[in-house]
């Protein structure tokens, strides 16, 4: 079996709608404790208008003060020339893009069209060329629109092919708002990797309608090794209704964990993490499951 990446987004995509403020330090806290548990990459931040993502305005600051863990990525996402400045001021190793496949979506999340975007885009590449920062191009609602429906296939390919030519080193295929079913997973991915078949493609999958796990077994079906999550299933689309969290991290590696998959990724400490964020950093009950149930593994007395 292939060893999956692990991409943590919580302190991103997770923190950016939490009502509260959450203490840098304890955004620092959490990023140190993510790397330490092994996994692939982190989106520490991201270097948007402060008004825009309130919880996100200490940006700069999380990024100066994170330990940083060899072999771990630390990605920002940035959303113009500006932000691309600021990651490289702060040494990201890597950027995101991201731009919606729908235009109804992109022009509610970033008020552009979305050839106005990637025309953005290829001035953030020309600012970042030589510098050695990655760009990872992010296609938001990859598997359908709350407000258009169906999204073609097609188009999915010319915008991947538009993010390559600019030089984007990975591409992610982000499910905004939970509408991917498995099989269309499995026939997407496919046919992406069938045109590039040595791309580093990632799968970002939102949990709003139970449909999150079964879509990562169809990926990898299809040859995907990468998936984004969000430790204690935190996250979701302000601009989308309905939208709910991530697929949940600790969920995610203990169903690969025990279907036999190789990760770097720890899931007792995972579990640890999830449990203290939950009690002392977002102070609410997270959607994740394994916090509650316990893994397979943990067996109970049988009293009579």
């Amino acid at each position: 079996m292939n060893k999956i990446s692990i991409q943590e987004v919580a302190t991103r995509d997770g923190l950016q709608i939490e009502e509260q403020f959450v203490p840098t330090d304890q955004k620092v806290d959490l990023v140190n404790r993510l790397g330490a548990a092994g996994v692939d990459k982190i989106e520490v931040t991201s270097f948007v208008s402060p008004k825009a993502v309130p919880n996100l305005k200490d940006a700069e600051e999380v990024m100066q003060h994170i330990e940083r863990k060899e072999g771990v990525t630390y990605t920002a996402l940035i959303p113009n020339v500006k932000g691309a400045e600021r990651a490289l001021a702060c040494e990201a190793d890597e950027v995101n893009l991201v731009a919606s496949v729908s235009e109804t979506h992109n022009l509610k999340n970033v008020r552009q069209k979305v050839d106005d975007s990637f025309a953005n885009f290829k001035d953030i590449a020309s600012f970042l060329s030589g510098s050695g920062i990655d760009i990872n191009g992010t296609l938001a609602t990859t598997f359908g629109c709350p407000f258009e429906g169906s999204i073609s296939e097609d188009r999915v390919m010319t915008l991947i092919d538009q993010y390559l030519e600019l030089g984007a080193g990975g591409i992610t295929l982000a499910d905004t708002t939970g509408m991917a079913t498995p099989n269309q997973v499995f026939r997407l991915c496919g046919k992406v990797l069938d045109k590039w078949p040595d791309l580093p493609l990632t799968l970002h999958f939102h949990n709003t309608r139970g449909m999150g796990l079964a879509n990562v077994v169809e990926g990898i079906r299809a040859g995907v090794t990468r998936f984004d999550a969000s430790l204690g299933g935190l996250g979701g689309c302000p601009f989308a209704p309905g939208a709910t969290g991530n697929i949940c991290t600790e969920d995610l590696v203990h169903m690969l964990a025990f279907m036999g998959y190789d990760m770097k990724a720890d899931l007792d400490q995972l579990i640890a993490i999830s449990k203290h964020m939950e009690k002392e950093v977002v102070k609410h009950e997270v959607p994740g499951q394994i916090i509650k149930a316990g893994k397979i593994t943990d067996l109970h007395e049988a009293r009579s």
